[in-house]
C-alpha cells in the first residue's frame, strides 16, 4: 500500500471556542450597503440609529431562487492511499459530519497530508465544499492541488480581483477629494464568474477562496433572474436578444471581441461569456429561429463544439432586474433627502452639496444604463436588507 505524499500524519482535535465580546453577530464593518450614508464626507458618519428607515410599504423584489441542474459524484483521482493516522482522522471527520457536527478541527504539521485528508473526506461525504485560505498564494496552491484531485468536478477559485486599489478619501484641511482608483485582474474576474456559475448550476463544487468570499456580491435571486437560455429551435426576436445582452452589462463591439462582449455578423450573433477564457458562442439564426449554437475559438474562429443549449449569465455580479432597480432608486432618493436635511440642519453645507452631486449622478446612471461605478455601495437597497 502506497503512502500519501506526506511523511507526518495529521490528527483530529476538538475545536476550542474563544468568545470575543468585542464582536457582534453581524459586524457593521462588513456592511457595504449603507450608501449614501458612507459617502466620503468630512464630519461624523450616521449611526444605524440615526439612519433613515425604509418606507413602511416597501417590499423588496425577490425572484425565485434557482435549482441546480447537474450532479456528478465527487471522485478522487490519486495514486496515494491513506496511511498512518490519516484513515482514523478521515473516518472520524466523516462520521461526525454525518451526525451533524458543524465544527471540527484537523491538526497537523506542514506536510502531513491535510489537503489529501480533506479530499478523502469530500469524496466520502459527497458534499460541496468551501475552502478558505488566509492569502491568495495559499489559495492558489490549494486550488491547484484540489483541481488535480478532482479533475471531473467543478473546482473553482474565488479571491479578490484587484491588482491595485486606492480607496476614495477626503482631506478636509485642503478640501481635496481623492476618487477611488482600482485595477481589476481580468483572469481572476473570469474565475470568480466561473465559480458563481458552477455554484448555481452544479452540486459537485469545491470553491477555494480567500476572505474575499465573506463580502456580498449581490442577491442570488436577482442575479439569476437576469439569466436566460438559448436553445436550438427556439423562436427569438434578435433585437430583443441584443437588448437583453446589453441589460446583462454585455457590450457590443464588432471589431475588438473579448470577454463580456458580443458582436453581429450577418445571420449570426457571437457572444463571449464572462466565465470562459478561450471559447465563445456563435448563435446562427434562420429568420427568427435559432438554427445552431456552436462553441468556437474567438482567436481563430474555428468551431470546437456543437451545443444544444446555453445559459447566458450577467457580465457583472451587481446586475439588477428593472423592478428591483426601480424600487432601489426610489428608496435611495428618500434616504438621500433625509440625509441632506440632516446635514443642512447641522451646518454641513459643503458635504451636503458634494453628497447630493455624486449620488444624483449615480442615480442618473442607474436609470439610464442599469448600473453605475461603485453600484456595490448601494447593495442594501438592491438586496432589500435592513439598515
Amino acid at each position: 500500500m502506497a503512502r500519501s505524499p506526506a511523511t507526518p500524519t495529521p490528527k483530529l482535535a476538538k475545536p476550542v471556542h474563544t468568545p470575543n465580546p468585542g464582536l457582534s453577530e453581524a459586524p457593521v464593518a462588513f456592511d457595504h450597503g449603507r450608501a449614501p450614508m458612507f459617502a466620503p464626507v468630512s464630519g461624523p458618519r450616521l449611526t444605524p440609529e440615526e439612519a433613515p428607515a425604509a418606507p413602511a410599504d416597501w417590499v423588496p423584489h425577490r425572484p425565485d431562487r434557482p435549482t441546480n441542474k447537474k450532479r456528478v459524484p465527487f471522485r478522487l483521482e490519486t495514486k496515494y492511499q491513506p496511511a498512518g493516522d490519516q484513515p482514523a482522522a478521515i473516518a472520524e471527520l466523516v462520521a461526525q459530519a454525518d451526525e451533524g457536527d458543524r465544527e471540527q478541527v484537523l491538526l497537523g504539521v506542514t506536510g502531513s497530508g491535510k489537503t489529501f485528508t480533506m479530499a478523502k473526506v469530500i469524496e466520502q461525504t459527497q458534499r460541496p465544499a468551501l475552502i478558505l485560505a488566509h492569502n491568495k498564494t495559499l489559495a492558489a496552491q490549494l486550488y491547484s492541488e484540489f483541481k488535480a484531485f478532482f479533475p471531473d468536478n467543478a473546482v473553482e477559485y474565488f479571491v479578490s480581483y484587484y491588482d491595485y486599489y486606492q480607496p476614495e478619501a477626503y482631506v478636509p484641511r485642503t478640501d481635496t477629494y481623492i476618487e477611488k482608483d482600482s485595477s481589476i485582474n481580468e483572469q481572476i474576474d473570469r474565475m470568480r464568474h466561473a465559480a458563481t456559475r458552477a455554484i448555481l448550476e452544479r452540486d459537485d463544487v469545491i470553491v477555494v477562496a480567500s476572505v474575499s468570499c465573506i463580502y456580498g456580491i449581490g442577491s442570488v435571486e436577482t442575479y439569476t433572474a437576469m439569466t436566460f437560455n438559448l436553445k436550438v429551435g427556439d423562436q427569438i426576436d434578435e433585437a430583443k436578444l441584443r437588448a437583453d445582452l446589453i441589460a446583462l452589462q454585455y457590450k457590443r463591439n464588432d471589431l475588438h471581441f473579448e470577454r463580456g462582449m458580443f458582436r453581429k455578423r450577418g445571420d449570426t450573433l457571437e457572444i463571449f461569456p464572462v466565465h470562459l477564457e478561450d471559447r465563445a458562442w456563435r448563435i446562427s439564426l434562420f429568420g427568427d429561429e435559432i438554427e445552431a449554437i456552436d462553441e468556437f475559438d474567438p482567436l481563430t474562429g474555428k468551431k470546437t463544439n456543437a451545443l444544444d443549449e446555453v445559459t447566458v449569465y450577467a457580465a457583472s455580479h451587481y446586475v439588477t432586474p428593472r423592478p428591483t432597480l426601480n424600487q432601489a432608486i426610489t428608496g435611495i432618493k428618500a434616504e438621500l433627502k433625509e440625509t441632506l436635511d440632516w446635514m443642512v440642519e447641522n451646518g454641513k453645507l459643503l458635504e451636503a452639496q458634494r453628497l447630493e452631486q455624486r449620488t444624483r449622478f449615480d442615480l442618473e446612471m442607474m436609470e439610464a444604463t442599469g448600473s453605475c461605478a461603485g453600484i456595490e455601495n448601494y447593495s442594501r437597497w438592491l438586496t432589500g436588507r435592513a439598515p
